[in-house]
Formats: C-alpha cells, structure tokens, sequence
C-alpha cells in the first residue's frame, strides 16, 4: 500500500498548531479569570515569563512536566486544563457560517 493511499484510509486528525493555538487560548483566559499577570504565573510555576508567552501565542508546544507546573499555577489538575484547551480547540475548528451578502435572499 502506497502512503497516500494509507494517509487517505486514516482517521482526520487537526495538526498540532491548531490544539496549540487553543492551548495558548485556554491558558490566557484562565490567566486572566484569577487576575494574574504572565509573572505571577511564571514565578508560582517556576517556568519562565517568555516561556508562558510564548504558550499563550501557540509558539510552544509544552511538555507534560511543563504543561502540570503550568495547571497548577493556574489552581487547575492537568486534566482540566486540557479540557479548556480541547474546548477551546472545538471553537477554534467548528466550521463558520456562511457570511456571502445577500445570502437567504
């Protein structure tokens, strides 16, 4: 079997961009829901501030150990983190209303 032909056999799957981008989103919103600064999360998680921003822009694409410092900072269990950023990834994949003018006319 030739690898296109296995590639088109397989379940779709969204690139790793796109659940980062959602990651960096979920990150951020919780961020900002306890009113804390890039800082302050870095300092109680002991991971850098670039770091977190870079997180929070989709630049990174952290590790496990990473990504449990990060939740708990966050006063979240790494389970419920990735539950934001799987919600936050859904949003980002649903597909889009058709907004042609004059469309229903």
């Amino acid at each position: 079997m030739r690898v296109g032909a296995l590639a088109a056999t397989l379940p779709s799957m969204p690139v790793a961009p796109v659940f980062q981008t959602a990651l960096g989103q979920a990150v951020k919103a919780r961020r900002l829901s306890l009113g804390l600064t890039q800082e302050e999360v870095a300092l109680h998680s002991d991971l850098h501030q670039r770091w977190i921003s870079n997180v929070e822009t989709g630049k990174r694409n952290p590790s496990y150990a990473s990504m449990r410092r990060l939740a708990a900072a966050l006063r979240l269990s790494t389970s419920e983190l990735i539950a934001l950023a799987e919600d936050a990834e859904a949003k980002l994949t649903q597909p889009r209303p058709n907004s042609k003018v004059g469309a229903g006319r």
